[in-house]
């Protein structure tokens, strides 16, 4: 039997965490926290209850070491471990990575166009050999090909350091710098860059301009609204360098000519509150999305930059059935990306002949990603399509001739019949009758519609991200074990347009743990499955999302798998020092105001545990994890173990030496789902 008591028999006894007395104060009224402790990296006693924990796990588990052995095995069985991508031409160059068995990271490539030398950019597992963990943020080559930008992070923290290297003899720069988010461009004159630095909440907050061989940059922008996150970023059609403020619900862009590196930014729209904008450069003028009156955005364009905005024209208009996510310029096409019905879609413009024309595709549910296709005078398009039961395929879409050419696909190791699988799309009614989009998948022939069939059930359902159901193969190590994989999207996210995405936000952000609940309950009712057979799963706000259905509706789950959960949502949202705090403010709302301090308090996962049963939990964090600090799902855990009434394991692992992402290396990235499934298997035995 699954259950704390059995294990206390084997003498395996769950931590017990001290608790201090603390207390908050908000709006004037104290709020009691005695496991407050836990955020003092510095007091022992918070690294060994951590350490303390992990040891729990690790024993709880010790007993499905061969499971979980035999689901990293059938993981990695079905992977091919030496391969590489399908390269990508760059002006005289073809530029790709490649992996190699036995190793964790890629290594990147180049070739040029006319040979089959190989030059190795980089090999991340030399760069990585002495680390535990290992990150690769900017990878940049300049303009004329001869120097490798590249930016490294050793902890996890998102915080990194910038280097180059010299491709034609192999050496290093002497320029580093530090302290910088994973954001980089070169000017065209292949020497002078602009980058992002952080500020001590760890926000991009500073933009730089530095030249090779200068010992200091000099700071050309400042952003001052702490709301707001700045980045830069280059055209397509490689003329343009643009910096970036971006909030959640507001932006604005400056642009400068990238020749001229020294001279200043302009901006082009001024930013106002709750407008949000974008700009593609085409060498006859500009094209610009918009939800300026356009709740789902529209596209404008506008002859140059400067030219009046009474002048601009509307390019694409205004639908409340279709969300406008991307635009991409090339010299003879533009490429418009969105969503109608929750689902993507693809359109072509041809300039020359003034018409459109979708790329359409066939599975129920599906996902793509539209590739960087770094050449502005290219008619081919390449992107990357999958579904939950079609493998990653590469595809070059020639735009004049309409002819759609497979360069690769996903090679699922051991053999993959798509026809054994079947993939589902429905909707589950929820409390206020909006109907909430579900898909699922599993394999025909062992789901029999009884009720019986073990499920997993994830979501994420914030800050309008689209939960883009990509195939990935280690399911299968669910899926031929008898369970559906069911995925929701509930309002907070962006599949349905911007107003699916405002129903589940500010003050309405419990329609998201609601229409969880409701597609709960609609895999129940249509016979997938029962409770004692069901488990919720989600990260970050997904793991907000955990707590909160825990805490709302315990018996409707087995067990709960919470990544990096945002659980402490109330006490992290009242502390304006923490990273990423203040920014929040405009997806949670800011609660030093009554009203959104009075509704994340009702919700806030940590704050509103109590003595009553809950489902088996796991819950995963990262010791340097920036975005959801260590002691969030800590807290949540000493607080749970103190008030459940259950007799259900719940298990704490944090990684000591990774982030939000968890473990880096794909190796370790597998031996940690090994470890996830098992837990779920072990669950449901």
């Amino acid at each position: 039997m699954f259950s704390t008591s059995e294990y206390v028999k084997k003498g395996i006894t769950p931590p017990v965490a001290k608790r201090l007395d603390f207390a908050h104060d908000y709006h004037g009224e104290k709020y009691e926290d005695k496991y407050n402790w836990l955020k003092d990296i510095n007091d022992p006693d918070t690294l060994k209850y951590i350490k303390t924990e992990n040891s729990y796990a690790d024993a709880v588990m010790a007993e499905t070491k061969e499971l979980q052995t035999k689901l990293y095995k059938e993981m990695l069985g079905r992977i091919k471990e030496t391969d590489m991508s399908v390269p990508e031409r760059i002006d005289i160059f073809y530029y790709y990575l490649r992996t190699e068995e036995g190793k964790q990271y890629p290594v990147y490539c180049r070739k040029p166009i006319d040979s089959e030398v190989e030059q190795i950019l980089l090999d991340e597992n030399e760069l990585a050999k002495d680390h535990e963990f290992f990150s690769i943020g900017t990878l940049s080559v300049s303009p004329d090909h001869k120097i490798l930008a590249y930016a490294v992070n050793t902890s996890g923290d998102e915080i990194y350091t910038l280097y180059f290297k010299n491709l034609e003899t192999g050496e290093l720069f002497a320029d580093t710098v530090t302290g910088v988010a994973a954001n980089f461009e070169w000017a065209n004159d292949n020497a002078t860059y602009f980058y992002s630095v952080l500020d001590e909440t760890k926000r991009p907050a500073e933009i730089h301009r530095r030249k090779l061989g200068n010992e200091a940059g000099a700071l050309i922008y400042k952003e001052e609204d702490s709301r707001f996150v700045t980045y830069v970023s280059k055209s397509r059609s490689e003329k343009y360098l643009f910096i970036n403020s971006d909030g959640y619900t507001t932006s604005e862009t400056q642009y400068m000519d990238a020749d001229k590196p020294e001279e200043k930014f302009s901006v082009f729209i001024p930013r106002a509150q709750d407008i949000e904008y974008d700009v593609e450069h085409h060498e006859a003028g500009v094209y610009i999305i918009t939800n300026e009156n356009a709740i789902n955005f529209k596209v404008l364009f506008a002859k140059s930059f400067d030219a009046p905005k009474s002048s601009w024209v509307e390019f694409v208009p205004h639908n409340d059935d279709v969300t406008i996510n991307d635009v991409d310029a090339f010299k003879n096409f533009i490429v418009l990306e969105g969503r109608k019905h929750g689902l993507q879609f693809l359109k072509i413009y041809d300039l020359e002949k003034k018409s459109w024309r979708d790329i359409t595709f066939d599975d129920a549910s599906y996902a793509f990603g539209v590739g960087s296709n770094p050449e502005y005078d290219s008619e081919t398009l390449r992107f990357t399509y999958s579904s939950l039961r079609t493998p990653s395929t590469v595809y070059d879409y020639d735009m004049r001739t309409h002819e759609r050419t497979v360069r690769k696909q996903e090679e699922v190791v051991g053999g993959y019949d798509s026809s054994l699988y079947t993939v589902e799309r429905f909707d589950a009614t929820s409390h206020d009758g909006t109907k909430v989009p579900v898909s699922i998948f599993y394999k025909t022939a062992l789901i029999k519609k009884d009720g019986a069939s073990p499920t997993l059930l994830t979501a994420y359902g914030a800050y309008g991200i689209s939960y883009d159901l990509w195939f990935s193969s280690t399911r299968l190590s669910l899926a031929d074990r008898g369970y559906v994989m069911a995925f929701a999207n509930p309002r907070g996210g962006g599949e349905l347009g911007r107003r699916w995405y405002h129903e589940g936000k500010f003050l309405k952000k419990k329609n998201t743990f609601l229409d969880f609940i409701a597609s709960a309950e609609e895999l129940i009712k249509r016979k997938y499955t029962k409770p004692e057979k069901l488990i919720a799963a989600g990260g970050s706000a997904g793991g907000l999302l955990m707590g909160a259905v825990a805490n709302l509706r315990p018996e409707l789950f087995r067990a709960v798998v919470a990544h990096v959960p945002f659980v402490d949502s109330l006490n992290t949202m009242m502390d304006s020092s923490l990273p990423l705090t203040v920014g929040e403010y405009e997806e949670w709302g800011n609660p030093n105001e009554r009203a959104y301090f009075d509704y994340i308090k009702s919700y806030a996962p940590y704050t509103n545990l109590e003595a009553k049963a809950y489902p088996h939990m796991l819950v995963l964090g990262g010791m340097n994890d920036a975005r959801v600090a260590y002691w969030e799902p800590a807290k949540w855990v000493a607080k749970l173990r103190a008030l459940k009434t259950d007799d259900n394991v719940i298990l704490l692992k944090t990684h000591l030496g990774a982030g939000h992402g968890g473990p880096s290396g794909r190796y370790n990235a597998l031996r940690e789902l090994a470890f996830e499934y098992a837990f779920i298997l072990r669950v449901l035995e």
